[in-house]
């Protein structure tokens, strides 16, 4: 919990008109703490201060370097079609010593941005026009950047996306079983076991040989879009996982949170359940910006990473819970367990009709290039 005194001293070192005292939690973030500061003018930008999760995010330079590129390059991009820049991209607010972060005294790093108001965010999808808009979005921002070359991100977090090195963390966790936890999750092991062959395809050199590597966002749950008063995509937010990686990891991220019926918790399974036409509307919108720039074999890989990031984040999610959730914040013991068996339900219903769903992806893309013809 962070003071008023804390608050204070961090806002007195960016270059802002933040009213420290007007602080106030903001979001559902699992990772970093976020607070909403009003402008000390009526009418003057509102302010996000962010505390890094500095055990998570280990280079903050190194991150914050990541985002003002981005930043700025998402910003010419805008500039350049006749955007807004300020409402349509993040903007960072620099300290009183030119950086774009602050280490406070008792070790901690801070960032700030303006607050886009009048923006709203979902954590559950319930209309096709949201996960168009959505698709749109996350479209857009691999569109914008495809033209900055690979390897020249720093890598946030290695192995972010990487289920190998994910299966392995959760193999520690057996061995070390610190929190007593492992003999209650046999089942959940047994899937894991199940799925863990077939999740391995982009670590497989003979089959990802023809798949480029490009900048993505890496974290595109549906809450990091904001949509405006109309529901239209406005800006795509949480940038700090932004580095290499495979478009299916985006669009597999995408997907797991748009078009489950319930929450990423949800503790009645049989609540979890697919909504078609919010995938649908997602693929439309993705690939109304994507197909300018998608090899065919990047879209023949979209419906693996859809199968994937809910595995993925079900392993991990797990692998918290044996280690006694020390990674993901939690509102109750057995928090992460509850969210791991929503993904594998969640997982099972997309591999029951991932047939269908790609068929839906390859006619969406064969339509966009008729069109562009």
């Amino acid at each position: 919990m962070q003071s008023s005194k804390n608050i204070a001293e961090v806002v007195s070192h960016f270059k802002c008109a933040a009213d420290a005292g007007s602080y106030k939690a903001y979001g559902s973030g699992h990772i970093n703490d976020t607070f909403l500061l009003r402008n000390v003018a009526a009418g003057g930008p509102d302010y996000l201060l962010q505390r890094i999760n500095h055990n998570i995010f280990t280079n903050v330079e190194k991150l914050t370097e990541n985002m003002q590129r981005v930043t700025e390059h998402l910003k010419g991009k805008v500039l350049s079609h006749g955007g807004d820049p300020l409402t349509e991209v993040m903007t960072l607010i620099p300290t009183d010593k030119g950086t774009y972060f602050y280490n406070d005294s008792n070790g901690n790093y801070w960032r700030m941005f303006y607050f886009l108001g009048n923006t709203k965010s979902y954590d559950l999808v319930k209309l096709p026009k949201q996960a168009y808009e959505g698709g749109k979005a996350f479209g857009r921002f691999q569109a914008m950047l495809s033209d900055i070359p690979a390897g020249e991100m720093f890598e946030v977090i290695p192995d972010f996306h990487n289920i190998q090195h994910r299966l392995r963390q959760l193999n520690e966790a057996i061995a070390k079983d610190a929190a007593g936890r492992v003999s209650s999750v046999q089942n959940e092991l047994e899937i894991v076991r199940k799925y863990a062959e077939s999740m391995q395809y982009f670590q497989q050199c003979d089959q990802v040989k023809n798949l480029p590597k490009r900048v993505i966002h890496n974290d595109t749950k549906f809450n990091n879009v904001l949509l405006d008063k109309n529901d239209e995509a406005q800006c795509v937010i949480d940038l700090e996982t932004v580095m290499d990686g495979y478009v299916a990891y985006d669009f597999g991220d995408a997907i797991r949170t748009i078009i489950n019926t319930s929450t990423e918790d949800e503790a009645d399974l049989n609540k979890i359940q697919l909504n078609m036409p919010l995938f649908d509307a997602y693929v439309n919108g993705y690939l109304q910006e994507a197909s300018k720039f998608l090899t065919d074999a990047e879209v023949n890989s979209l419906m693996k990473g859809a199968l994937l990031l809910p595995y993925m984040q079900a392993v991990r999610f797990l692998t918290d819970h044996i280690n006694g959730d020390v990674y993901f914040k939690t509102k109750f013991e057995g928090h992460n367990l509850q969210r791991a068996r929503a993904q594998f339900q969640l997982l099972k219903m997309l591999d029951e009709n991932a047939e269908a769903m790609n068929a839906t992806i390859l006619n969406e893309m064969a339509s966009y290039k008729t069109a562009q013809y």
